[in-house]
């Protein structure tokens, strides 16, 4: 056996690495039935390589130059990741609630304003035909000779109304003048 670890303590640590590394991809791609086939296959055959590799050096190796490639390890932590990510994914979605089925809209449905909202609700089919507008409103009558105009939509002037208390209100409607007592 070639592991001395007072000898040659990073040859040594090398070897058990790429062992340590091998079983955990080896039984992640044995174990793990929750992951597709094509990852179980290349999982268990890096692990294979790491473990042949391993037994190898441990083993058959009867010393010499060999050369360390520590950027060889960077290949299990990500498989070893995207075997975990795989593995809670296909949970999460099992786990997850299957989508409730959409009613039809119904036109004659009573309104609920605390219904919750719904983005997939159906919605109201568009009008097929064109329908004419409703009738304009009647237009109020003209204001008394001498009153401000009341803008649309709003009363005219009525003399005798008090004026509305708004105070540092820079678009309030100006107060009405004053009308001299009569005698």
């Amino acid at each position: 056996m070639n592991l001395d670890f007072s000898a040659e303590p990073l040859f040594s640590w090398y070897v058990v690495a790429l062992a340590l590394s091998g079983i955990i991809l080896l039984g992640l791609g044995v174990a793990s039935m929750r992951v597709k086939i094509g990852m179980r296959i290349i999982c268990s055959l890096v692990g294979l390589g790491f473990l042949g590799y391993a037994y190898y050096l441990a083993f058959v190796f009867e010393g010499g130059t060999y050369t360390i490639f520590l950027k060889v390890f960077i290949l299990p932590v990500l498989l070893i990741v995207a075997m975990v990510k795989s593995i809670v994914e296909r949970s999460n979605a099992k786990n997850a609630q299957p989508a409730a089925p959409v009613a039809p809209y119904n036109p004659n449905a009573p309104y609920n304003p605390n219904a919750p909202f719904d983005p997939n609700a159906a919605q109201a089919p568009a009008p097929q035909t064109w329908q004419p507008a409703a009738p304009a409103a009647p237009v109020a009558p003209a204001a008394p000779q001498g009153a401000p105009a009341a803008p649309h939509g709003a009363a005219p002037y009525q003399p005798g109304t008090p004026a509305q208390p708004v105070a540092d209100n820079p678009y309030a409607q100006p107060t009405p003048p004053q009308q001299p007592p009569t005698a």
